[in-house]
């Protein structure tokens, strides 16, 4: 079995089903979004998956592909397990359980702007490692935030078929794009929709609920050193140093594009 569900369906360029603002802010670690977003994404899901969620034992839930920085779709993977965690909670069975694809992500171009076969092409190098016999024969849901060319669920299949993974297999995707005469690149029309300049980016860094994750940390190493230097001087020095660490711990280190910032930050 092979299914996919979406909370929101995006058909006009100019009638977001859910508040950008938001979602931007999302993107770029705000956790209190993706808590909100999973509550929501939950009971959208559960309304329409109730039957088969209590019929099965094993249920595995996985978010989007990623090597040590988590993405922002993990964190609404861990709301959303919450969710459905009290919901097997109150009928009786037994949690879910959590795992991962790794990702050696190879390059570092944002592919918001572009479409199916571009993005394909791009990851197609990038190395993945999952666990085969952790998730064989089990409920596996995977959670993303968005779904505009399918590029995503294209590669997971992918995966999970060099893997030869058994079992049923739901993605589940906070939004998804519709209407396919909308160009693809209107996922970063969303992505930057509060995030205009490195000040944003501060304002929300220094917010009571960030954590970082992939995108925001791919962001601040590509700020030139103006920028990144205001970045460094208005937050505090645990976030710098929770950003160097996560920075090498993803081998960012060894990027080009990223060496001259990370070495701004690293700690003596």
């Amino acid at each position: 079995m092979n299914k996919s569900y979406s909370l929101h369906k995006i058909n006009e360029n100019e009638n977001c089903p859910f508040k950008e603002a938001e979602y931007s802010r999302f993107k770029f670690g705000d956790k209190s979004y993706a808590e909100k977003f999973a509550k929501e994404l939950f009971a959208g899901f559960v309304n329409q998956f109730e039957d088969l969620i209590l019929s099965r034992e094993e249920i595995v839930i996985l978010p989007s592909p990623y090597l040590s920085i988590p993405t922002a779709s993990n964190f609404l993977c861990y709301y959303f397990k919450k969710e459905l965690n009290s919901f097997l909670f109150k009928n009786g069975k037994k949690a879910s359980v959590e795992s991962k694809i790794y990702r050696n992500q190879t390059y570092v171009t944002d592919y918001g702007n572009l479409d199916f076969e571009e993005r394909v092409k791009l990851i197609s190098n990038d190395t993945y490692y999952i666990d085969r016999n952790f998730i064989n024969d089990k409920l596996c849901i995977f959670v993303d935030d968005i779904k505009i060319t399918g590029s995503h669920e294209h590669t997971v299949n992918k995966i999970l078929n060099q893997y030869s993974v058994n079992g049923d297999f739901i993605f589940v995707y906070f939004a998804e794009l519709i209407n396919k005469d909308i160009h693809p690149k209107i996922e970063n029309y969303y992505n930057y929709y509060a995030v205009k300049n490195v000040e944003d980016i501060v304002n929300i860094i220094n917010s009571s609920s960030f954590q970082y994750n992939t995108r925001i940390v791919k962001y601040i190493l590509s700020l030139n050193e103006e920028q990144f230097c205001f970045l460094i001087d208005n937050i505090s020095e645990e976030k710098s140093n929770d950003l160097f660490h996560l920075a090498i711990s993803n081998n960012y280190h060894q990027i080009l594009e990223y060496k001259t910032n990370i070495n701004v930050i690293k700690i003596d």
